[in-house]
């Protein structure tokens, strides 16, 4: 277990591989720990990190700091920590939310953003998200799959009024600005049969990010890395290593899923 103080609290992390920095978040319903699939896939050409955020996993449970606002700061207090220039953010669900809040007001040192399951608009959320408890939430979506248990453990460690929070702050969240703001490299991943979060409409897509690209994992449902791994992994990997220049966006993949370029 690898962990940091910021301000006077822990938060915990692992760490894998070598090469340009990929920090990894994850949504409402889980932890770090649903990642390693995909990080160990990544390793041989990125040093991946995931983190837990405030109320997750092993991260300390501080009420106060269960805000977007200070969970975009942990990314930036993590960032700063560790030395980073610049840095490649993949999140998922509430994740994808503070990867596009940090990917939004800092640019600069954003080199790609990923997002899975980005809810745009309240209407996206499946209420069960707001009402069910902690063990709930966590049967629902991960199943009773024993490859998925000790994710599922450490999804349940989570503080239901951080889930809640986050979720009613969301709620009051201009989502389409928040797009609108985000000015570097993009993919938007979605799972064709997510049960929590549901597609966008074409009218919701048009806000996505000049030069982005929007994928459906058709067969997936919440969790795309882990029901498509091999899909995933390949066109995440692709999209990080690509070299982009002036605004072009040369993804060329064998299409196993829906593609839509913005």
């Amino acid at each position: 277990m690898s962990a940091i103080f910021l301000d006077d609290a822990l938060v915990h992390y692992e760490v894998m591989g070598r090469g340009h920095p990929v920090i990894f978040l994850h949504s409402w319903v889980g932890s770090w720990r649903y990642w390693i699939p995909a990080m160990q896939a990544m390793s041989s050409h990125f040093r991946s990190y995931a983190l837990d955020l405030w109320g997750f996993g092993d991260t300390a449970r501080l009420p106060v700091r269960y805000t977007l606002e200070n969970q975009v700061r942990l990314v930036t207090g993590f960032i700063d920590e560790m030395g980073m220039s610049q840095i490649s953010l993949i999140g998922h669900g509430l994740g994808g939310v503070i990867a596009t809040y940090f990917a939004a007001d800092n640019p600069g040192v954003t080199r790609r953003l990923v997002t899975v399951s980005f809810p745009m608009g309240t209407s996206a959320i499946n209420g069960r998200l707001l009402n069910a408890s902690v063990e709930d939430l966590a049967t629902w979506l991960f199943g009773h799959n024993l490859e998925n248990h000790a994710s599922w453990k450490d999804a349940v460690k989570a503080s239901r009024v951080a889930i809640q929070e986050l979720l009613q702050q969301y709620l009051r969240v201009n989502w389409r600005q928040l797009l609108l703001r985000t000015k570097v490299p993009s993919i938007w991943i979605h799972g064709g049969k997510d049960p929590a979060i549901s597609l966008p409409s074409e009218d919701q897509l048009q806000f996505l990010p000049e030069g982005s690209q929007h994928f459906i994992f058709h067969n997936a449902g919440h969790f795309p890395m882990l029901q498509e791994a091999s899909i995933f992994n390949r066109l995440v990997t692709d999209f990080l290593t690509l070299e982009i220049e002036s605004g072009a966006f040369p993804l060329q993949l064998k299409m196993e899923w829906k593609r839509r370029v913005r």
